[in-house]
């Protein structure tokens, strides 16, 4: 017998039930549509911006991490995360514009938000 997927997993299978899936950091991001000059609309998720958290919310919602040499953003996602696809969680959480730049350098100290935890809707902002 086949296993059966949790109603979530399923949502995510139907065309237009969600762009997004739900692990993905543009399945809340609003949709813009832009129209052609032929008429042809064109879907796009809309540029999500983070607001920077205030250094208690930033405490309170993450743990350090020391970078180790070899380490890489989806290989930390998969270890504090169990989703190497993830690693956009530690991107938001911390002030980099290219997430290559959280591991180049062994030794420094980065933010792991806590499952579940921020950037979202209940975290604090500055």
């Amino acid at each position: 017998m086949a296993d059966i997927e949790p109603y979530e997993n399923a949502l995510d299978a139907i065309p237009g039930a969600h762009p997004y899936p739900r692990s993905s950091r543009y399945h809340d991001a609003e949709i813009g549509v832009h129209r052609m000059a032929d008429g042809t609309e064109v879907r796009y998720a809309k540029r999500r911006l983070l607001p920077p958290l205030s250094e208690t919310a930033a405490a309170e919602e993450s743990a350090p991490h020391t970078v180790s040499s070899g380490d890489r953003p989806d290989l930390l996602a998969q270890r504090y995360f169990g989703d190497p696809g993830q690693w956009w969680q530690i991107a938001d959480a911390n002030p980099v514009l290219d997430p290559q730049e959280l591991t180049e350098e062994a030794g420094r100290t980065i933010a792991i938000p806590h499952a579940g935890g921020f950037p979202g809707p209940g975290a604090r902002y500055a």
